[in-house]
């Protein structure tokens, strides 16, 4: 183990962690590629924008290529109940053996505690509807929000009906919880007794300071190298006393206290880390992929300042609506604003970026990776839009 670490070496630390410096596994993939990637991972962030393709599916492309996203799909269904939903670093896919680890936070929701603000007056206010819509789901269910009339609050909760705000504090209680998605990409409810097995269900339950031990051990796995707010943020745990777990995982010898070059805040290395001499990586990441979803780490890393802009006026955005970086060897050189045309059949780059240091194999490598990702979404080709510094480059290649 060390105690001093370059940039150059924290950023090969991360990007093995984060599974960048193997091989995809091209035409041998199998389900043990995404066991694989699930549990290195811990989670793959939910996103309903589909402009290009919905962000869970992306971390799975970016580290194994092309793969059938029913692979995914069906692992968060009851015939093969692989993955679970909850709300973790956001709403997530987690991998089913981590239920009892989220119990701390459903008994804290069920307090009122650590959750919305909004969502935990609902539940102090309308404790009769949210037992009726308990109700619903225990003697109806299955049950999407669409299934119950419900009736419009005043502004709503996210422009949410009473009776979906109900639902979504139940599942924030764990007092339901998701049994899969409609093709509209609507959640259905159901109760974890008919959603969870019953072997994961008789699992023991950690208590709250042993289950943030656990899950910290878990994000410093998948990040190899990280600052404590690094470790806190990959699950959302709470700010409180959490000095103490990162100080109980240093004494049991679970991290490592590191110093890393042009870093100021504590760091620490996980036992888990692998030190490769080189990353040899190419792949477009979501905007919500753990490599790059703490902006401040993905600066830290590889100088890389990344916004999302989709809520930004198309006017004043910068690089574009659903941007997504690319990923050379051990750098972020490149960015593109994607949109798949699938009536047209078109993957469209609507804009693309270089970074000061993308090398000159840069548009050859980003169109590779575009007509891949194309071939995947089941897209004949791959247009440029021009716009963008990278764009007359990128379409010279193509």
């Amino acid at each position: 183990m060390r105690e001093k670490l370059s940039l150059a070496t924290a950023r090969r630390v991360a990007l093995a962690a984060q599974g960048f410096a193997e091989p995809r596994p091209g035409s041998s993939l199998t389900r043990r590629h995404f066991n694989k990637v699930l549990h290195r991972l811990g989670q793959f962030q939910i996103d309903s924008v589909s402009v290009a393709v919905r962000a869970h599916y992306m971390p799975l492309f970016s580290r194994l290529g092309p793969y059938p996203m029913a692979l995914l799909e069906s692992a968060a269904t009851p015939k093969q109940r692989l993955l679970f939903e909850y709300w973790a670093h956001e709403a997530s896919f987690l991998p089913i053996d981590a239920w009892p680890l989220w119990q701390w936070q459903m008994r804290r929701a069920e307090r009122g505690e650590s959750i919305y603000t909004g969502l935990a007056k609902f539940g102090r206010e309308r404790g009769d509807l949210i037992a009726e819509m308990q109700r619903r789901v225990a003697t109806d269910g299955p049950l999407a929000a669409s299934d119950i009339e419900g009736q419009r609050g005043q502004g709503g909760w996210w422009g949410w009906s009473d009776a979906k705000t109900a639902l979504e504090w139940l599942f924030w209680a764990g007092r339901i919880t998701a049994r899969e998605r409609k093709p509209s990409f609507e959640r259905i409810y159901d109760l974890p007794d008919r959603v969870i097995p019953q072997a994961v269900r008789d699992l023991p339950v950690p208590d709250e300071e042993e289950a943030h031990r656990q899950l910290t051990r878990m994000a410093a796995s998948a990040l190899g190298v990280a600052t404590a707010g690094d470790l806190r943020d990959y699950f959302r745990l709470p700010a409180p006393n959490y000095k103490d777990r990162l100080a109980e995982l240093v004494e049991a010898g679970h991290l490592l206290p590191v110093k890393v070059e042009g870093w100021s805040q504590p760091t620490y290395l996980s036992l888990d880390a692998r030190f490769p001499r080189r990353v040899e990586a190419r792949a477009l990441l979501s905007p919500f992929d753990p490599l790059v979803w703490e902006r401040s780490r993905a600066e830290r890393l590889f100088d890389f300042r990344y916004r999302i802009e989709i809520y930004t006026p198309a006017e004043k955005r910068i690089y574009g609506y659903y941007v997504l970086p690319f990923l050379l060897g051990e750098r972020i050189v490149a960015r593109v604003d994607l949109k798949a045309d699938r009536a047209g059949s078109v993957l469209r780059v609507q804009s693309a970026h270089a970074e000061p240091l993308a090398p000159p194999e840069t548009p050859a490598e980003l169109m590779a990776e575009l007509k891949l990702m194309a071939e995947w979404l089941g897209l004949e080709r791959v247009e440029i839009a021009g716009a963008g510094d990278l764009a007359p480059a990128l379409a010279a290649v193509g």
